[in-house]
């Protein structure tokens, strides 16, 4: 393994064995489960969904961010039947065949240009994008499982084999050209799904909003100019807005058609200051624009607006994870998060008549933090806490990965407990909240990865008592990637 050296000299290897995830592309298939340890919660009924890059090499090329590996979606369901001496669980996970991914494999060779990696004849598509990998998130939405990339057309797949289908195109509204991000949000009260993407034109950069029905038909597509061409990973979606984190993180459109990969042509300004951009959900228009600093934003949690019975003035939460710069430079492979930026959960309260900033609350300084998770239930209402993944070694100089998971309260601006991994095992994913089984207030749905083994498993957390460690864990016969967004699906009480 290559060693990570900074302006200290040769850094300590804090994750020994990490480069394995990258190595070999996990098996498609069936995991079978080997193992169980401890007890499931009993009544546990539902899917957890994870999507994350698992393909790092194309014929002779190897990629060189972890952004780049090709999508694998992988679904656990709880809701399957035990059969003698199994756990009632079944775990699948197969790549999703993207155009890019078989064209290459029917060439034996690299042809696209991806995020972090550029080869000589690497192609975009239409000459203005990279291929999509999609690799972020998968969604079950309008009868079919939608697998989501960066400023990409989402892919089909089937919810029960995980076969794709084609390219989802939500009754031709959208195609590959079509600015569409991979963090869409589902609204569980409506049933609309609202998602956006960003134009990077230099001179007339364009935040657009899409809003869908729960059948999947396109309501309503808006354009909101943007003070510079920013690169928006996420967002927060509320009762009556959607709101946008956006930090000067730019990306130079002619860079990346002269030749530079993505990761080349994004730079950061934070002397232009960043600031939360609040549009009208149905009518796509500007409510407010409030500055809030110099920091980053990758991952948002939640938001809600609620009237003030003695304020009638509408007021606005957001809760979100704030970091100091730009985590993606971070992403390089094999040595992952060798100099990390600090972050920390900051509540922002804004009172959306007055387009100002009226709170901010923030936990002390958390390290790097990643993969902010919540009930789902409470998505665009009021919510309080909620569980992300941290470094234990952020500070340190040398190559780490997530291993350790940490229940926050944004509104107390606190830790409300903490697990750390046994020395050598991974965070394979974001967690997933499950309101379901004989804990009250729910489980935590986590995948783990052993590097000595090579195994990966499930462990299921109290959601309020994380510090506890696992109630049950489940042992995979085979190796999950190292994913990136989690969804949980509840079984239906019909099914």
């Amino acid at each position: 393994m290559p060693a990570a050296v900074g302006d200290a000299g040769v850094a300590r290897d804090h994750a020994p064995g990490l480069e394995r995830a990258f190595a070999a592309e996990p098996p498609e298939g069936e995991l079978p489960v080997a193992a169980v340890e401890g007890d499931l919660p009993l009544g546990l009924a539902g899917t957890y969904t994870l999507n994350g890059p698992a393909r790092f090499a194309a014929g002779e090329v190897r990629y060189r961010n972890w952004l780049d590996g090709d999508g694998m979606v992988i679904a656990a369901r709880f809701d399957e039947p035990a059969s003698e001496g199994g756990a009632g669980v079944r775990v699948q996970q197969r790549f999703v065949a993207t155009r890019k991914v078989v064209d290459e494999r029917a060439a034996g060779a690299a042809l696209f240009r991806t995020f972090g990696t550029r080869f000589a004849g690497d192609r975009l598509v239409h000459g203005v994008t990279v291929a999509s990998p999609v690799n972020l998130s998968a969604y079950p939405f309008a009868g079919a499982l939608l697998a989501f990339g960066e400023q990409g057309q989402p892919w089909e797949l089937d919810r029960r084999t995980l076969a794709t289908r084609g390219p989802g195109t939500f009754g031709g509204a959208i195609t590959a050209a079509t600015p569409f991000s991979g963090h869409p949000k589902v609204d569980p009260f409506t049933g609309e799904l609202v998602t956006f993407g960003v134009s990077f034109a230099p001179r007339e950069p364009l935040l657009h909003l899409f809003r869908f029905a729960a059948d999947g038909t396109l309501l309503q597509r808006t354009r909101q100019p943007l003070p510079y061409p920013a690169s928006i990973h996420d967002f927060a979606l509320a009762g009556r807005h959607a709101v946008f984190h956006v930090a000067p993180h730019l990306l130079d459109l002619a860079a990346l058609r002269d030749g530079a990969t993505v990761l080349e042509a994004l730079s950061w300004h934070p002397e232009l200051g960043s600031r939360l951009l609040v549009l009208d959900r149905a009518a796509g228009r500007l409510v407010a624009d409030v500055p809030v600093g110099e920091r980053y934003c990758l991952h948002l949690l939640n938001a809600s607006d609620e009237v003030d019975a003695a304020e009638p003035a509408s007021r606005l939460t957001v809760d979100l994870l704030e970091l100091d710069r730009p985590i993606y430079d971070d992403y390089r492979l094999p040595d992952l998060f060798v100099d990390s930026p600090a972050g920390r959960a900051v509540r922002y309260e804004v009172d959306l008549a007055g387009g100002r900033l009226v709170a901010r609350r923030a936990t002390a300084e958390l390290g790097t933090v990643d993969f902010p998770t919540f009930d789902r239930r409470r998505a665009t209402r009021s919510n309080d806490e909620g569980w992300v993944l941290q470094l234990s070694r952020s500070g340190e100089r040398g190559r780490k990965f997530f291993d350790r998971l940490l229940h926050l309260r944004w509104d107390e601006g606190r830790v409300a407990g903490a697990w750390t991994a046994p020395e050598g095992t991974y965070f394979a994913g974001e967690p997933a909240f499950a309101p379901a089984g004989d804990e009250v207030g729910g489980v935590l749905v986590v995948p783990l990865w052993e590097t000595a083994s090579g195994q990966s498993s499930l462990a299921l957390f109290t959601a309020g008592d994380v510090g506890a460690g696992p109630r049950a864990t489940l042992r995979l016969g085979g190796r999950m990637p190292l994913g990136f967004h989690s969804f949980w699906n509840a079984a239906q009480p019909n099914r």
